[in-house]
């Protein structure tokens, strides 16, 4: 070991006295007794080139946890140690490569999602792990990713169960059905978790656009949803996906996600059948389901609304299924036929 010069990290008197009694006692195991202590002395015996108390203080730092200012203290002196000494200090403080963090991030959403039974508390876990991290690129690319994948098994399960291969007998082929409806379900609902943490962290925008070229996915849900297998299968499917759509929609509409114009129309165009299939499929309608229709409804509506005259024209007419017994109880759909009026009143 050759001479360096090394910064005392604290000027502690009692340090030096400590590495020159272990000179002569060796008790290393007595007097090396805290992350903080072996820091204290480690500076020292590098000073004095005292190659076993170095060796005794490295190793319990491998050994032991630290706080957020000792491992400070610690990468402060990983310079003055060898290669071979500072190896497993280097270890524990550099990432591995240069998207560490991002493998990381993918595999707690891979496990919040799949591999826990109590997936509420792990996904509630995970999402502040994404609020709370520095990097809201990196957030914004994993989740990307998971919300493609999700996406893709969702469509694949309804469109698979919409257009099923018919091989083998009846009770096969129902049972292929059953699985078909229950993946969509499972990943719908991770989907729907994804598209909150999403909207949370204002990075949806790739997400709202791709749920806005979805017209092979849509027909396939109004297939499936006319359909009555899936009322004993999975009830709560068609809740899930309007709720994915009505978070999306609702995040255009208040300016969180900006959405141009072809996107706003092409959410409204795609989803908006689906929305008035589930009205007229899914019954008895629960309290929770009205409210989530009316959300819906009025959301679209206020999105029509920033479109330009012939569009919202276009759309405003498939939106006639919103009316109710009593126009009193549909003001939202009175309101934006009357914008419309109004506006195309307007002289040139």
């Amino acid at each position: 070991m050759t001479q360096v010069n090394v910064p005392l990290v604290i000027a502690n008197n009692m340090a030096h006295l400590t590495v020159l009694e272990l000179l002569y006692t060796n008790d290393f195991a007595n007097a090396v007794d805290s992350a903080s202590t072996a820091l204290d002395l480690l500076p020292v015996a590098l000073e004095l080139l005292f190659e076993e108390c170095v060796r005794w203080c490295v190793g319990f730092l491998e050994a032991v946890p630290w706080t957020e200012e000792e491992e400070n203290r610690v990468v402060s002196l990983i310079p003055f140690l060898s290669e071979e000494e500072s190896k497993e200090l280097v270890a524990r403080v550099s990432p591995v490569g240069e998207d560490a963090c991002e493998a990381m991030l993918q595999g707690l959403i891979s496990s919040a999602m799949n591999n826990y039974q109590n997936t509420a508390f792990v996904k509630a876990f995970v999402g502040k792990i994404l609020r709370d991290l520095s990097s809201r690129e990196t957030a914004k690319r994993v989740l990307e990713k998971a919300f493609r994948r999700s996406l893709k098994t969702v469509k694949e399960s309804l469109e698979d169960y919409s257009s099923p291969v018919c091989r083998g007998d009846h009770n096969e082929t129902e049972a292929i059905q059953r699985l078909n409806l229950h993946k969509a379900s499972t990943n719908g609902k991770h989907l729907l978790w994804l598209v909150e943490r999403m909207i949370e962290l204002r990075v949806a925008d790739v997400a709202v656009r791709e749920w806005s070229k979805q017209a092979p996915f849509t027909a396939d849900l109004q297939r499936a949803f006319r359909d009555d297998a899936w009322r004993n299968i999975v009830p709560g499917l068609p809740a899930v996906i309007l709720r994915c759509t009505s978070k999306l929609a609702h995040a255009v509409c208040t300016g969180t996600i900006l959405a141009s114009a072809q996107v706003r129309r092409k959410l409204v165009e795609d989803w908006l059948p689906v929305l008035v299939v589930c009205k007229d499929n899914v019954s008895p309608v629960s309290p929770s389901n009205k409210s989530l229709y009316l959300e819906l409804e009025e959301t679209f509506l206020r999105i029509i609304s920033t479109l330009p005259l012939s569009d919202a024209q276009e759309l405003l007419q498939r939106c006639l299924s919103f009316s109710t017994r009593n126009v009193e109880d549909c003001p939202h759909l009175v309101t934006a036929f009357n914008t419309w009026f109004r506006r195309a009143a307007q002289p040139l």
